[in-house]
């Protein structure tokens, strides 16, 4: 068993390193989905190696009875898929608020682990278009369970 594990890693080493690439030292962009009221957030992305990068979103949501907060952090491994496409897996988590008008419920400050997995293109003017599918479990007492968030980020690369 032991054996088969390494020879895995080492399999899984050699690719990531094999397809390897130069990513976009930074990108900024919007990244629109849905998870839990907190439809936009701001984007940004800093490239921490040939094929590595944190992501930082920044969510916000004003309803009718409440306002909300959410910040995430992923750290991602970017792989070539085909030419200008790559696909990323990541892993991360975050922090964030939601605000009652209702006196009934009591505000709460939360914090969640995440995943990340999806796929990007690379325009040859610097855009990028991505689409990615984020589980989140939260741990507080409103938000307490796995959302999936499924979205689509326009970014600018530089």
């Amino acid at each position: 068993m032991k054996k088969y594990f390494l020879f895995a890693f080492a399999i899984f080493g050699f690719a990531t390193l094999t397809y390897g690439q130069d990513i976009a030292d930074n990108a900024i962009g919007l990244r629109l989905g849905d998870s839990d009221g907190f439809g936009a957030e701001i984007s940004y992305q800093r490239a921490l190696g040939d094929n590595n990068r944190l992501e930082v979103d920044l969510g916000w949501r004003t309803g009718s009875a409440y306002n909300g907060f959410k910040l995430a952090g992923l750290y991602q491994w970017v792989w070539v898929l085909d030419g200008d496409f790559n696909w990323y897996a990541g892993v991360g988590g975050g922090v964030g608020s939601y605000s009652f008008d209702n006196n009934a419920i009591d505000d709460e400050t939360f914090v969640f682990a995440a995943g990340d997995i999806g796929v990007e293109y690379n325009f040859d003017i610097p855009l990028q278009l991505a689409l990615d599918f984020r589980p989140e479990l939260g741990f507080g007492d409103y938000r307490d369970d796995l959302d999936f968030d499924i979205a689509l980020s326009v970014r600018y690369r530089f």
